[in-house]
């Protein structure tokens, strides 16, 4: 006959250890969700910029390049970027725990970026200014480069978890500064918005 026991201690002993690691970490999962948060509340404010279900929004009637990834990859691209860089600056934080003002500047520098990060969609999809959206994110490269190489200072592996941000930075700028350039009718549609 099976013995229950073993089998009750093993499952408590499992969801102890879950529940504890959950508890033990919650500095982890709030860095990673805190950049998310951001994110998510822009993407939810100016989704119908973005998509409209069968008819076009504004965003559909840019001229985009062919190399463009499809909408649907951008949402869940940007989660696990977020994620990577919120884990990243949860590592400087631990790394400094023995000394808080070691953190100072790679986390304003973090805090700074991620401003910016959330910064551009208003700028792009709200206030639809394509030269203004195309300058703060070149600004926000800079500041993101800057920001993984405080990073990478006080923990490599923290530099090395914004690679992969910085990169899509990079893709991201570039599209910007196309959109920028091969739609200037964007600011006559904003003008005549303003005069009706």
């Amino acid at each position: 006959m099976e013995n229950n026991n073993d089998t009750t201690t093993t499952t408590a002993g499992t969801l102890d250890n879950a529940s504890q690691f959950i508890m033990t970490n919650w500095s982890a999962l709030g860095s990673i969700i805190l950049p998310n948060v951001g994110g998510f509340a822009s993407g939810i404010y100016f989704a119908g910029q973005i998509c409209k279900g069968q008819d076009k929004a504004w965003y559909d009637n840019l001229k985009k390049p062919s190399w463009i990834a499809p909408k649907y990859a951008f949402a869940p691209a940007w989660t696990v970027l977020y994620s990577s860089i919120g884990y990243a600056s949860y590592l400087v934080w631990e790394e400094c725990a023995d000394e808080p003002e070691r953190a100072i500047v790679p986390l304003s520098l973090y805090g700074g970026q991620l401003l910016l990060n959330w910064a551009w969609t208003p700028i792009f999809f709200g206030l639809k200014d394509l030269k203004l959206a195309f300058i703060e994110i070149s600004v926000l490269s800079g500041a993101a480069t800057a920001t993984a190489i405080s990073f990478a200072y006080v923990n490599r592996t923290a530099g090395l978890l914004l690679v992969p941000y910085l990169a899509w930075l990079g893709y991201a700028t570039s599209l910007s500064y196309y959109v920028w350039k091969n739609n200037p009718q964007v600011k006559e549609i904003k003008d005549d918005e303003k005069t009706k």
